[in-house]
């Protein structure tokens, strides 16, 4: 089975991927509030995929984003912001390596699809 680490400052928006992802075959390994915490739990976890907020208030979600990449070039992150309207944002995480960018209110089927396609890889 494969494993997620959920990073959002938004215990409400934690609980909605949660509760989105629930009827695929993953588990929630973790959870982050900040991008500090993020860094630290995917060292420890080494979950399959994350899914990352940027806008948070300590250790935004670019910088963790860095930092997991530099410890593991195949991290599978996912980001999921309500920041996607701009596009310089968006083109900087996708450069880091970022697979996706979904939009805040995150739509369930969007984030499912994405999950799907990794997990049948």
């Amino acid at each position: 089975m494969k494993t997620i680490l959920v990073v959002d400052d938004s215990a409400f928006m934690r609980s909605m991927i949660k509760k989105h992802i629930s009827e695929l075959d993953v588990t929630v390994v973790g959870e982050a509030e900040d991008g500090k915490e993020a860094v630290e739990k995917y060292i420890e976890l080494k979950p399959d995929y994350v899914t990352l907020d940027l806008a948070m208030i300590e250790h935004d979600g670019i910088e963790a984003l860095r930092e997991i990449k530099q410890h593991d070039p195949e991290a599978k992150v996912i980001i999921v912001s309500s920041t996607t309207d701009q596009e310089a944002v968006v083109a900087e995480v996708l450069d880091l390596g970022a697979l996706t960018v979904l939009n805040k209110p995150i739509i369930k089927d969007d984030l499912l699809g994405v999950l799907k396609e990794l997990i049948n890889e």
